[in-house]
């Protein structure tokens, strides 16, 4: 996975005010935790930050001024509800050839059998156990010809070398559903309820 630089210095205030300024000099409040350490208080730049989080998992290399250099990996981001920016960023120091513990997006390939049947996520990033330094960014199964009552479980999707699952295999990550029978249109409906009702009635039959 590619390796993103970002700049960044040590936090030297805190409270409500000092993030508030901090964000409006387009940077971020963020703590790095790991390997036994006391945890690190930091401010990176905003905007390439949102622009590395674009990528699950993305190896970050924090150049931190006046300290050495931080390899991390994001472990939690806070985003404002309305707006949508950055307010906070946890993130967990690695080491390379350290195995993490991380979830990635699960894709699929090819189509499903003819007949309307619909995919269903049980799971859309599975857990997996990797090196730090090679993440990958995505794990991808095939559903070419799958009908409906099929399930894909963790154990049936391939993983690249040097990653394996961090569940069970047979976790239920996809199943496909059955299309459901189509509702008739409610013009219709009245259409035929007309028709009935304009159909000449059955003569009686005929007393012995």
């Amino acid at each position: 996975m590619a390796e993103v630089k970002l700049s960044a210095e040590v936090r030297k205030e805190f409270g409500k005010g000092a993030a508030r300024r901090i964000r409006r000099d387009d940077k971020v409040p963020a703590v790095i935790y790991g390997h036994g350490a006391e945890p690190k208080h930091v401010v990176v730049e905003g905007h390439a930050l949102w622009m590395a989080l674009k990528t699950p998992n993305v190896l970050i290399r924090l150049d931190i001024q006046g300290e050495k250099n931080e390899l991390c990996i994001p472990k939690e981001v806070q985003r404002d509800p309305l707006k949508g920016f950055l307010v906070h960023a946890d993130l967990l120091a690695v080491k390379r050839g350290e195995k993490v513990t991380v979830e990635v997006p699960v894709h699929t390939e090819g189509d499903l059998a003819p007949g309307g049947n619909l995919l269903e996520y049980i799971l859309n990033a599975l857990p997996v156990e990797t090196e730090a330094t090679h993440i990958p960014e995505a794990v991808t199964v095939s559903i070419e010809g799958l009908e409906a009552g099929h399930t894909v479980q963790a154990g049936d999707i391939p993983l690249p070398r040097g990653t394996e699952l961090a569940v069970e295999p047979d976790t239920a990550v996809l199943q496909v559903v059955a299309a459901q029978a189509e509702e008739v249109p409610e013009e219709e409906e009245e259409e035929a309820a007309e028709e009935r009702a304009e159909a000449p009635a059955e003569a009686p039959a005929a007393e012995s």
